[in-house]
């Protein structure tokens, strides 16, 4: 095998060129780095503000077991309180995940989309045809138009 050995010659006008794109490229790469912390520390702040509003909803489940632990036998004034205490925390729980575009499914009709639900069980059923939804198990949720999770439903089976 021969040595061959190759040799470039760059023009001034070239070799200014090559130095001004590495120094436009150094100059975007320093961007992207920026606005690569910039998001990094918007996320995290994000995050944080999530969190807290998380631990929000947090505390007042505690504060209702901690008085009903607390409370064997209690007061009918509570009782009666007790489900506008926990609709309370649900309206809470549901507004954090709305501020940030989570939606509950709505589903347009009384047979099942795919896309959007699940059948989990089929029941046998006379009054209503076949694959209508008869219930719905768990509600399925949206965000920013992806499906987190489908509506799970039982629907009706013919005999």
């Amino acid at each position: 095998m021969s040595d061959v050995t190759s040799s470039y010659i760059l023009t001034p006008e070239l070799r200014d060129l090559i130095v001004d794109k590495i120094g436009s490229l150094q100059k975007e790469n320093t961007l992207l780095q920026q606005s690569l912390r910039e998001q990094q520390t918007q996320a995290t702040a994000e995050n944080e503000e999530l969190f807290l509003e998380l631990l929000e909803v947090a505390d007042a489940l505690e504060a209702l077991l901690e008085y009903l632990e607390n409370n064997s036998e209690p007061s009918p004034e509570f009782i009666s309180r007790l489900p506008r205490s926990i609709s309370v925390v649900n309206r809470k729980f549901f507004g954090v995940l709305a501020k940030r575009q989570v939606a509950p499914i709505e589903l347009q009709s009384n047979e099942p989309d795919f896309n959007l639900c699940r059948v989990v069980d089929r029941e046998e059923r006379t009054d209503v045809p076949d694959q209508t939804i008869t219930k719905v198990v768990r509600k399925g949720f949206v965000w920013r138009g992806k499906v987190l999770r489908p509506t799970e439903v039982i629907t009706a089976k013919s005999e």
